[in-house]
C-alpha cells in the first residue's frame, strides 16, 4: 500500500463544510435565517399539519371510488364521493351538447392542438403560413363543426353548449381577439394624434371602470334593446364580444407599461435609419415591450380564463356553472366534490399557462448573457 505524498506548502482539496452546502445550508439560509423566519417557518409547518393530513384523508384514504347512480348507492359518506365526478364527467366536459354530436367538439379541439404543435418547433419553416391558417381559416372550420347547419351536420344551438368546452371556447376567443386589440389600444393611447389618443384613453378607462359582470349583463339584456327590429345576435356571441373588449382594455395598459419602459433612443435610432412608424413599432419597439411584460400578459390571460365563470349570470353554463348545477341534484348532493374537481381542473390550466410563460421568459432573457 502506497501513501500519496504532497510537496511542501501544498495540501489535498478538502470538501466544503456541511454548513455551507447541501440541505442544511438551504434550510439555514431560507427557512431559519432569523428569529422571525424561524417563527414563520414553524407556524407554517403547524398549518400544514392541520390542513394537509385531513385533506389527504378525505380526498384519498376515506374516499369512495366505486360506481353508482346516486350517492346512496356509491358512497358511504365518510370521505369524498368521486363516483359523482365519474357519473357526471361527460356533462362537465360538454354541457348539454347532444351526446351523438359530441365528436364535433372533440375534433375541433384535436384539430387546433395538431395545428399548434408545429408552432412550438424551432426548425419548422412555415410558421407564418400556419399561423395565418390558424387565425383565419381554423375559426371558420370550428364554427361549422360546432354550430352545424352545413355539410349534413345538425344545428346545435349555443344554449346547449356548456361545461369545460364552453369555458375553453370563450377563453380562446377572448385571448385571440383581445391581444391584437390591446396592442392597437396601447399604441393609440401613446399616439401623438389627439383624437386617436383621446378615443383610446376613453375606451380603456370606460371598460376598466366597469365590472365584467355588469358588462355581461348589459350585453345580454340591454344591448338587444338598441338593435333594429329583426336584428338579433346570439347570446354567446354577445358574451364573447363583451369579454374580448373588456380584456383588451386591461391588456392595453399592460402593454403600454412595456412601451414606456423602452428608452426613447430606440425610436430615435430607428428614425435615423429611415424607418417608418409601423416598421419601428413592429420590428424594434413592440418586440422589446412585449418581452418586458410577459408576466403581466399571461396574468391577464389567466384572469380571463377564470372570469369566464361569470357568464353564468346570463344563462350560459360554463365549467363551474355546470358543476354547480350537477352538484345540486338531489340524487348526489356532492357540492364539495364538484368544487374540488373544478378547482383542480382550473389549477391545471392556470399553472400550465404560468409555467409556459416562465419558459418563454427564460428563452427571451438575453440581457445578462455573455
Amino acid at each position: 500500500m502506497t501513501t500519496k505524498t504532497y510537496e511542501p506548502g501544498t495540501h489535498p482539496d478538502l470538501p466544503a463544510p456541511s454548513n455551507t452546502i447541501g440541505v442544511v445550508h438551504w434550510l439555514k439560509e431560507n427557512l431559519f435565517s432569523s428569529p422571525v423566519n424561524t417563527i414563520l417557518t414553524l407556524f407554517s409547518i403547524y398549518l400544514v399539519y392541520l390542513i394537509v393530513p385531513p385533506a389527504i384523508q378525505w380526498t384519498i384514504l376515506d374516499a369512495d371510488w366505486g360506481t353508482g347512480t346516486s350517492r346512496v348507492e356509491a358512497c358511504s359518506g365518510e370521505g369524498a364521493c368521486w363516483p359523482f365526478v365519474r357519473a357526471r364527467l361527460d356533462q362537465f366536459m360538454y354541457g348539454f351538447y347532444p351526446e351523438v354530436e359530441r365528436w364535433r367538439i372533440n375534433w375541433s379541439f384535436i384539430l387546433i392542438i395538431a395545428l399548434m404543435i408545429p408552432m412550438f418547433m424551432e426548425n419548422f419553416k412555415y410558421k407564418a403560413k400556419l399561423g395565418a391558417f390558424i387565425l383565419f381559416v381554423y375559426p371558420v372550420i370550428a364554427f361549422f363543426l360546432l354550430v352545424g347547419g352545413s355539410f349534413g351536420l345538425e344545428i346545435v344551438e349555443t344554449r346547449l353548449w356548456g361545461g369545460l368546452s364552453l369555458t375553453l371556447i370563450i377563453s380562446i376567443v377572448g385571448i385571440v381577439g383581445a391581444f391584437p386589440l390591446g396592442i392597437l389600444l396601447a399604441l393609440g393611447r401613446n399616439s401623438d394624434m389627439p383624437a386617436v389618443s383621446a378615443f383610446c384613453t376613453a375606451f380603456i378607462e370606460l371598460w376598466r371602470g366597469v365590472p365584467l359582470i355588469t358588462v355581461l349583463f348589459m350585453s345580454s339584456v340591454l344591448f338587444p334593446l338598441f338593435l333594429p327590429e329583426g336584428v338579433h345576435f346570439d347570446k354567446l356571441v354577445r358574451a364573447m364580444v363583451a369579454v374580448t373588449l373588456f380584456q383588451a382594455a386591461y391588456l392595453a395598459e399592460v402593454i403600454r407599461g412595456g412601451l414606456q419602459a423602452i428608452p426613447k433612443g430606440q425610436t430615435e435610432g430607428a428614425q435615423a435609419l429611415g424607418l417608418g412608424y409601423w416598421k419601428i413599432m413592429g420590428f424594434i419597439i413592440m418586440p422589446q415591450a412585449l418581452k418586458h411584460v410577459i408576466p403581466g400578459i399571461v396574468g391577464s390571460f389567466i384572469a380571463l380564463f377564470k372570469d369566464t365563470t361569470l357568464v353564468l349570470i346570463i344563462g350560459l353554463f360554463d365549467f363551474l356553472g355546470i358543476v354547480q348545477n350537477a352538484a345540486s341534484h338531489p340524487k348526489w348532493s356532492a357540492a364539495i366534490e364538484g368544487y374540488v374537481f373544478c378547482a383542480f381542473v382550473y389549477w391545471i390550466f392556470c399553472y400550465s399557462m404560468s409555467r409556459y410563460s416562465q419558459s418563454v421568459e427564460r428563452k427571451l432573457d438575453t440581457g445578462h448573457k455573455r
